[in-house]
């Protein structure tokens, strides 16, 4: 596993559609400005040399900030640029492999959806994993069922200690529900990335998970 430090309690995933003509290196900019701790750079359709653009554009964003960059999927952009992590799917290349390839320096990110899917991952080679959907939510058409908080909290402790991160249909108005979870963070995309002030929008968020008001408006209970 990595030794790289990784805080994913505010974990930015990108979508370039949603950045709109702001473009996603300056949407990342401003999000991390506002608190989000930690950037997924996703590249759905995009071409391999497109996606290593855009994670090269986000990495010069994100210099001398702190902030980790993984990549989504394509574990041969994440290598070629350097990136400090790459993120995978159920259906990606299997985690072992992967970290087998990219060595022991790497981020690893593994996305789960149930206590199976967590007990078939070898231990010691993933640094993290997604846990959801939370919700049901359209910036992943094949997810699997909305796990709930309870659900949430079922994959967490099946974890065991490896630090999970949930995503899926999440907003400041439902961070509550992660409460006694046992997460280390959360994922959002719509919530940042679509946002009219991204910066705002992350600070709202960081916000209401470190259990402060947002400017003008109460904390959640």
């Amino acid at each position: 596993m990595s030794a790289r430090p990784f805080d994913p309690s505010l974990y930015l995933v990108t979508d370039t559609a949603m950045c709109g003509p702001r473009g996603v290196p300056a949407v990342v900019g401003e999000a991390v400005a506002g608190g989000v701790s930690a950037v997924q750079v996703r590249g759905k359709g995009a071409s391999d040399r497109d996606l290593l653009a855009l994670v090269r554009a986000v990495q010069d964003v994100l210099r001398g900030t702190g902030v980790p960059l993984v990549v989504n999927d394509a574990v041969d952009v994440a290598l070629i640029a350097g990136a400090d992590g790459v993120h995978l799917g159920q259906s990606d290349l299997p985690a072992q492999e992967v970290r087998r390839l990219v060595g022991p320096d790497v981020l690893v990110g593994l996305s789960v959806s149930s206590v199976e899917e967590v007990r078939a991952v070898p231990a010691g080679v993933v640094d993290h994993l997604g846990v959801g959907p939370v919700h049901a939510t359209g910036t992943k058409t094949d997810a699997a069922a909305p796990l709930g908080p309870d659900g949430v909290h079922a994959v967490v402790r099946a974890a065991a200690g490896t630090p999970c991160v949930a995503i899926g249909g999440l907003h400041a108005g439902n961070l509550h529900e992660l409460r006694g979870t046992g997460v280390a963070g959360f994922c959002v995309v719509s919530a940042v990335c679509a946002a009219p002030d991204p910066r705002a929008a992350a600070a709202g968020l960081r916000a209401r998970w470190d259990g402060r008001p947002a400017a003008g408006s109460p904390v959640d209970r």
